[in-house]
């Protein structure tokens, strides 16, 4: 029996150290410490000079157009189902601290404010998205960028330089990946890769982390980039809003200020063993992180919404709008209207149980109000109003194969018949607030003043405005805290 005991007791011990000696070998890929890439080396580079770089006079333009339909849209979506849910957690657990909750009289932490001022800019379908990456860089990064800088302190200057490296950011990791194709063949959700990444350089920018620094940064935001496309069920908007905005802006924050206080990290999460491509896109093309930095900045690349609903239904409003304009009717004159669009484009707004990205209640609304505005495309009950299911019967919703070789190009065709027999039709390539057809300088304050004086009131709305476009003269990013909150 005691021989027994023996041969076992050596059996386990030999186990044991077998599997000691396997976890250490280099062969294991454990321990391995290898130079960061190309890629990365400019990578981080470029986001450590960012905080002290001059914009391009054009491009700090767009920033700040970005920057105020960021804080209109928190601003607003501090009062959706979303944003009360948010002011919920904070008043439960927040506690008090140094960042504004937007919208409210609320402080507190730089983290839980990223969330919940997170969670309201894309508490409906308000705010930017760009297209080439399917993420919504402003919810992640404006909020990641303003909690770090309160906590901080940061001027105007610096605040806006750090938000457009967040764009710069986000993006270009999600088209390493692949872009759309990598979204359309995947179930993770891009656009909390994108915001993860994109509010964390934009924090990490504000507190100055220097080049090592950026790359640890970026590792922690790689161990927390997830999100799955199963926010495609939420009814609410609150699973969606947590999953592109609230935890991707919290996220942002939690890297840079680990490492801001002093912890390090991997030197290249991209590249050698284990690394993120490996793990998420083997077909990756890393290189693609540092492609034309410092030449096309992504916030100019990236979309401003005319119409606050989701971005499939943007071209086809656009279409009925312009049909209207050459033929003026009425929506008891419509007989049917068909609007085509790429197969995966049409499945995120075909039928939704939210008015906001439910194209057919969204184009029903269109032909009784001939517009759509903010409290319409937020009209839940209405959704069940007679009139506008009788609208909504007219509509037919094509997924049209010839229009997926377009992507990532969304072209909408709307084609509306009338019950005089006329047929009209338009076809959208460049949706009004896209790059190839941008919104000008008083379209997007339009949109802001529309958003935030039902909140702030007329004056702190056109004080706010002012402040965005001036924001090199502002010191201290905490003076924008009147502003955003309610008096």
């Amino acid at each position: 029996m005691e021989e027994n005991n023996l041969d076992r007791r050596s059996f386990l011990g030999l186990t044991a150290t077998t599997a000691i000696g396997l976890a250490l070998s280099p062969a294991r890929g454990f321990a391995q410490a290898s130079a960061p890439s190309p890629a990365m080396n400019a990578l981080s580079a470029y986001m450590s000079a960012a905080r002290t770089r001059a914009l391009p006079a054009e491009v700090a333009e767009q920033a700040k157009h970005h920057l105020l339909d960021s804080l209109a849209s928190m601003i607003s979506g501090s009062e959706l189902l979303p944003g009360q849910a948010a002011q919920r957690y904070i008043r439960a657990h927040g506690g008090t601290g140094s960042a504004t909750i937007v919208g409210t009289t609320l402080t507190t932490t730089p983290g839980d404010a990223a969330l919940a001022n997170g969670v309201m800019a894309h508490a409906d379908e308000t705010d930017d998205s760009h297209n080439a990456s399917h993420s919504h860089p402003g919810c992640a990064v404006v909020p990641a960028a303003l909690a770090v800088g309160e906590e901080l302190g940061i001027d105007g200057a610096g605040f806006l330089r750090a938000v457009t490296l967040g764009y710069d950011v986000g993006p270009r990791v999600v088209m390493a990946m692949g872009g759309s194709e990598f979204s359309y063949e995947s179930v993770m959700d891009t656009h909390s890769i994108a915001g993860t990444f994109g509010a964390t350089a934009a924090a990490a920018c504000v507190a100055g982390l220097d080049t090592r620094q950026m790359r640890w940064a970026l590792d922690y935001a790689a161990q927390q980039s997830s999100g799955i496309l199963v926010w495609r069920r939420d009814t609410d908007h609150i699973e969606k809003a947590f999953s592109f905005a609230g935890m991707t802006a919290r996220n942002g924050v939690t890297s840079a200020l680990v490492v801001q206080s002093g912890w390090n990290g991997v030197d290249d999460i991209f590249s050698g063993a284990d690394n993120f491509f490996l793990a998420y896109a083997p077909k990756a093309q890393p290189e693609q992180l540092a492609d034309k930095l410092g030449e096309r900045y992504e916030i100019a690349q990236t979309d401003i919404k005319k119409w606050t609903v989701g971005s499939p239904i943007q071209g086809p409003l656009d279409a009925v709008e312009a049909i209207r304009g050459k033929r003026p009717f009425e929506a008891d004159q419509v007989q049917r209207v068909t609007v085509r669009l790429a197969p995966v484009v049409a499945a995120v707004v075909d039928n939704r149980d939210i008015p906001d990205i439910c194209l057919q209640h969204m184009v029903a609304v269109m032909l009784l109000d001939k517009t759509v505005s903010f409290h319409a495309a937020h009209d839940k009950p209405r959704m069940q109003d007679p009139a506008i299911l009788a609208q909504r019967a007219k509509i037919d919703l094509v997924r049209d194969e010839g229009l997926a070789r377009l992507l990532p190009v969304r072209v909408a065709v709307v084609e509306i018949e009338l019950t005089d027999g006329s047929r009209l039709s338009e076809r959208v390539e460049a949706v009004r607030g896209t790059p190839r057809n941008p919104m000008s300088r008083n379209e997007v304050i339009a949109k802001a003043r529309d958003l935030t004086a039902p909140v702030l009131g007329r004056e702190t709305s056109e004080r706010l405005i002012e402040t965005v476009y001036a924001i090199e003269a502002v010191t201290d990013v905490r003076q924008l805290r009147p502003l955003l909150q309610r008096g």
